[in-house]
């Protein structure tokens, strides 16, 4: 899907005023001005004045191509979930020319390694299904008759005019504090929507002061923080999503209940009851990790204890020495509990935890008699 979207001057609508800033014109002479300079000399003969001699010059206004893309003030890194799609970046490209243009633009994944610097991450991920949308209003998200569109190009942008951009995209399953960063392009174009054609300062100046027309040059800004290394009529800045995803970790034990001799110090003999415990731990600065489910094969040469599935207990320190305890109890019944035994795959207990945020855990208990 492509969309060229015409911009109007301000005066055509009240709406369009939010998207663009007031032109500058006092200050950006318009490209293919005449200026016109007339000079008059008087003088006299014997003390006879004599009629006044004049001469004039003219020349044409050039067009100066100068265009920034910027991230939008103060929107930082946007923070994501793994495998979450439809995040948004902002941006805002601002026509600083002096005269009115078009703006291609296309969004890409930078190269693995790129960082925006200022305390933000390092590109190791990348992003997919790049859409655009003009944020009318500027502030930063998708809302009222804005809407989403596979590419975009900005028509008839005004000289001294600032449009606002979102770009959304697909974040892939990643770990968490992973890093993308993208980068939105925009092209200059002629308001028709052709190719500038720009000379360089090996061109002689040819002004011409009676066909109207004029020269063009490229004049972006070399120095920014994402800047162009020449100037070609193609500027671009950087925006940067961070994954936020839980840092989960299991561990399983098991600890003998009875062997039915054994008072105080059981035995894995056969007959012994044998409690396992599934933790779930979830590191520090780790999103909330939700839907957790888990299922557990019970070993051979073991028989599952009937109605022994507990789910939430309570786990210290996570891990090949933790202890578990509490819990709620489930029915081995594939019902609306938390829990079920052999359903769908027999021979397994299965139970569902609640969400795990970060630093905690949180762990499923079930019991086994060895053969």
């Amino acid at each position: 899907m492509t969309s060229k979207l015409k911009l109007l001057s301000a005066s055509s609508g009240f709406g369009l005023m939010l998207a663009f800033a007031s032109p500058a014109y006092a200050q950006n002479t318009d490209a293919n001005t005449l200026i016109t300079n007339n000079v008059t000399v008087n003088y006299q003969v014997g003390g006879v004045a004599q009629t006044p001699i004049a001469a004039q010059d003219n020349f044409r206004v050039d067009r100066k191509i100068l265009f920034s893309v910027a991230e939008k003030t103060a929107t930082g890194t946007t923070t994501v979930t793994s495998g979450q799609q439809d995040q948004i970046t902002a941006f805002t490209i601002v026509n600083s020319s002096n005269d009115t243009l078009d703006f291609s633009l296309a969004a890409t994944n930078t190269a693995n390694g790129t960082t925006i610097g200022g305390g933000r991450g390092t590109d190791n991920i990348d992003v997919a299904n790049f859409e655009y949308a003009i944020d009318t209003n500027g502030n930063g998200i998708l809302d009222g008759a804005e809407a989403f569109v596979g590419s975009l190009t900005l028509n008839d942008i005004l000289k001294g005019g600032t449009v606002h951009v979102l770009v959304r995209s697909d974040i892939p399953v990643s770990a968490n504090g992973s890093v993308a960063v993208v980068q939105l392009a925009a092209t200059a174009l002629n308001s028709n929507g052709t190719a500038i054609t720009a000379v360089t300062d090996a061109t002689a100046n040819t002004a011409d002061t009676t066909s109207g027309t004029f020269q063009t040059i490229f004049a972006e800004d070399l120095t920014p923080l994402q800047g162009n290394a020449s100037r070609n009529g193609v500027s671009w800045a950087w925006d940067d999503y961070t994954v936020s995803a839980p840092v989960l970790s299991v561990a399983k034990t098991s600890r003998i209940i009875s062997d039915g001799v054994s008072v105080t110090n059981p035995k894995a003999v056969p007959g012994a009851v044998v409690e396992y415990c599934i933790s779930v731990a979830n590191g520090a600065g780790g999103a909330t990790a939700t839907s957790v489910a888990i299922s557990d094969l019970v070993p051979v040469n073991t028989t599952y204890v009937a109605g022994s599935i507990r789910v939430n207990a309570t786990v210290t320190t996570p891990g090949p020495t933790q202890t578990c305890s509490g819990g709620t109890a489930v029915t081995d019944a594939a019902d609306a509990d938390a829990g079920e035994f052999g359903t769908p795959t027999a021979n397994t207990a299965y139970g569902d935890l609640t969400n795990i945020a970060a630093s905690t855990a949180n762990a499923m208990i079930f019991r086994v008699t060895l053969n």
